[in-house]
C-alpha cells in the first residue's frame, strides 16, 4: 500500500495506474488525510466456452422414472 499526497498524485498518475494494476493499493490523502483510495478493476470474466463444462455434470440413470411415493398424485 501507498500513500500519495493529492498535489504529487497528478504528476505521476500513470505510475500510479500501473501500481494498481500490478496489485498494489495507493491511498490518496490531503493534509495527511486518506481521501480516496486508487483500485485497479476486476478483470472481465473470460466468455464461457461451449462445452467447458462436459464431464463435470452427472445425470442419473433413473432420473426420468417417477419416483414410487409420487405415483399417488398422478
Amino acid at each position: 500500500m501507498r500513500n500519495i499526497d493529492v498535489k504529487k498524485a497528478g504528476n505521476c498518475l500513470a505510475d500510479l495506474i500501473q501500481q494498481t494494476i500490478d496489485g498494489d493499493e495507493v491511498i490518496i490523502t490531503q493534509e495527511g488525510q486518506p481521501i480516496a483510495k486508487l483500485l485497479a478493476l476486476a478483470k472481465k470474466p473470460r466468455k464461457r466456452e461451449f462445452g467447458s463444462a462436459k464431464g463435470l455434470i452427472k445425470m442419473a440413470d433413473d432420473f426420468d422414472k417417477t419416483p414410487d411415493d409420487f405415483k399417488d398424485y398422478m
